[in-house]
């Protein structure tokens, strides 16, 4: 799916109007709609604004995984990135010590 239909289809999900996007990201509702056509790129500037907006991310806005999240979380399960968000809030050493922990038990359960 090229990225002019995909900001078509979440612009009209969101039941917002052409002239309200071209306002929220500074140009002309004419020019924001050659985005949708795809007579126009959108700067790269203004695909973050709509990934902002949207709360996706760019590489669904690319077309590049149906996944609005984006590539990288659309491997993981909600539990398991839970558990990098946790993992992420550790020190070093914590992650250390767990690591340790967790290679005792899996030798314990083998």
């Amino acid at each position: 799916m090229a990225y002019y239909q995909r900001i078509r289809d979440l612009r009209e999900d969101s039941d917002a109007t052409q002239q309200k996007l071209a306002e929220y990201l500074g140009t002309s509702s004419q020019h924001y709609g050659k985005y949708e056509n795809g007579n126009a790129e959108i700067p790269f500037e203004r695909a973050i604004m709509l990934a902002e907006y949207y709360g996706v991310s760019l590489d669904y806005i690319a077309g590049l995984t149906n996944n609005k999240k984006g590539l990288a979380a659309s491997s993981l399960t909600d539990e398991q990135q839970d558990l990098l968000t946790f993992l992420s809030g550790l020190s070093d050493s914590e992650r250390k010590f767990l690591r340790k922990l967790m290679e005792h038990l899996g030798n314990t359960v083998k």
